[in-house]
């Protein structure tokens, strides 16, 4: 069987940490990224970190969020692997919301339906149509892991979070709606809640010096969460053909959410 991992957000952060760590584990990695020329060159680097290691390696510089990149990824990993092919490991990384506060003195400033809508498809429903058509396409088979990046924001606040935090939420239900409707075909789902991490995705929070000097203060480990801490533990969880452990929203953080 090729077993492939596909990681949605593979460019930086936790995707490019995580598709680093899988591919020196063995696993094919497909990456889905959205990034301009200007950023090319860090996402080159990944791409031939990833290579160094042996495996297949496909990067897709698409909107994850359309159903057409789908399409492609689908196609291309059945031309790769045929019917033998299977998604091990799908990774929903995609770190893409509007930052604005929800109430706001002049409503120009304040979150609009369509930025809210926007924010909760990328970040969250369009793990729910990824999963359905990897599904469809006999890509996700008994042993595959789906996980979905969370954090503390999707139960707790911050300025002009709103919107992603109603994301966050909203993919932690997610998984555990697929967790039950997956359970009898073998195919577990979880999300990770890494800790605060000092990452580009993070820094455009306004606030965010904030946030990290919170996190560093009250974390037991003194230090804050890295990507490739939860790279380690996808890579641990993934791997597994078990999908017993599933529906959770498991904690990589160095026990920084529990001392709030």
């Amino acid at each position: 069987m090729s077993d492939w991992a596909v990681i949605l957000g593979a460019s930086s952060g936790f995707g490019a940490a995580t598709a680093i760590e899988l591919a020196r584990a063995g696993i094919n990695i497909a990456g889905v990224h959205l990034d301009r020329r200007a950023t090319l060159p860090q996402v080159q680097e990944v791409i031939e970190e990833i290579q160094a290691t042996g495996v297949e390696v496909e990067f897709f510089n698409r909107n994850a969020a359309k159903s057409e990149t789908r399409q492609e990824v689908i196609s291309r990993l059945q031309e790769l692997s045929g019917e033998d092919g299977r998604v091990k490991i799908l990774l929903h990384s995609l770190a893409f919301g509007v930052l604005k506060p929800v109430i706001a003195t002049d409503t120009d400033e304040a979150l609009d339906q369509a930025q809210l809508e926007l924010t909760l498809n990328v970040m969250a429903s369009s793990l729910i149509f990824w999963a359905q058509d990897f599904l469809g396409a006999g890509l996700l088979k008994r042993g595959s892991q789906i996980f979905a990046m969370t954090s503390s924001g999707g139960h707790s606040q911050w300025p002009n979070y709103g919107a992603v935090s109603a994301a966050k939420a909203a993919l932690e239900s997610y998984i555990r709606q697929l967790a039950v409707e997956l359970a009898p075909a073998g195919i577990a789902a979880n999300c990770i809640q890494a800790g605060v991490t000092d990452t580009a995705a993070l820094r455009k929070i306004p606030g965010s010096q904030g946030m990290l000097d919170l996190a560093l203060s009250r974390n037991p480990h003194a230090r804050l969460t890295e990507p490739p801490d939860v790279a380690r533990a996808i890579r641990r969880l993934g791997l597994t053909e078990s999908s017993w452990m599933t529906g959770n929203v498991i904690r990589v953080d160095g026990g920084e959410d529990i001392t709030a």
